[in-house]
């Protein structure tokens, strides 16, 4: 999909196969029953009108699930912005700041890793992502299976390192376990939408559907409309293929693509708030929106 997809234009070159599908159909209907005469090549708009249900209940099933997978995400990722916050908080006032500063820039590395595992991208690539790890840290990145899980497994020997010098009582590493914990929990939760999609059924079901529509729908016009049979068939069918495809690509939240959820921009926010805490003064800014309207 291009940049130009918010025309006209664009969705009917995006959708070129359906587009030359839909109007071959509404033309070949036509000449078969104005041109040659076929008008026995009728049918019945009733009977039509039963596939056109079907397709709108399986496509409404896969965009109404695919939503409700992009909205848990955008909810994970906003408990993702408070928890963090939260974490800066309770190392800043519970730990000495030589101890702090180092777990609460990890944690800004855990979350442009976890960012870049979400969009399998390589996070040892991304300078964001590796800029307050050290040496030893980024060695390991490069070579572990699960970054995010890595980087908070340090943070959790760091703050038993800080226990065991005294530096928090009990009730403050239980603090501090929980915030661990729920970081796990939102971790997880994104993983677990990542790897599961919805069942590859329900769109063969309705790509197989709106073709066989777009087939038979210009049979049951063409006595009544004629030609127009043609700019109508285009219309109702690519409405109902824009309504799978928004089902389609919502359904990974976590793409590159324009309706994916604005990770570097959630990320980058994540990022400043906590540096405010720590007090740098060299910031990056946060992103925002590009000439088409669009968050990253």
């Amino acid at each position: 999909m291009t940049q130009d997809n918010g025309s006209i234009r664009g969705v009917l070159m995006w959708q070129r196969r359906r587009t030359w599908l839909f109007v071959g159909a509404g033309f070949t209907a036509w000449l078969f029953h104005h041109g040659i005469g076929w008008t026995f090549l009728g049918l019945s708009p009733l009977a039509v009108s039963v596939i056109g249900a079907a397709i709108g209940i399986f496509a409404s099933f896969r965009t109404n699930a695919a939503y409700d997978r992009w909205w848990e995400g955008r909810k994970l990722w906003g408990r993702l912005v408070n928890r963090s916050r939260h974490l800066a908080h309770q190392a800043r006032h519970y730990l000495p700041p030589e101890v702090a500063d180092p777990i609460v820039r990890r944690h800004i590395a855990y979350v442009h890793t976890l960012r870049c595992a979400l969009r399998t991208q390589p996070a040892h690539k991304d300078a964001e992502a590796i800029q307050f790890l050290n040496d030893a840290e980024r060695a390991e990145l490069a070579t572990t299976s699960n970054g995010p899980q890595m980087l908070l497994d340090r943070q959790h020997a760091a703050i038993m390192a800080a226990y065991r010098v005294g530096h928090i009582d009990g009730l403050q590493l239980q603090s501090f376990d929980d915030s661990l914990m729920d970081l796990l929990g939102i971790q997880g939760g994104c993983e677990r939408i990542k790897g599961t999609p919805l069942p590859r059924g329900y769109g063969w079901a309705v790509d197989w559907l709106i073709d066989g529509f777009g087939l038979l729908f210009p049979f049951a016009l063409v006595s009544q409309i004629g030609l127009v049979t043609i700019p109508m068939n285009l219309f109702v069918g690519m409405g109902f293929t824009l309504i799978s495809e928004i089902g389609r690509i919502l359904e990974d939240p976590f793409t590159m693509f324009f309706n994916g959820l604005p990770l570097s921009e959630l990320s980058r926010k994540i990022e400043v708030n906590l540096r405010e805490r720590l007090g740098d003064e060299d910031l990056p800014p946060m992103l925002r929106a590009d000439a088409r309207g669009i968050l990253m």
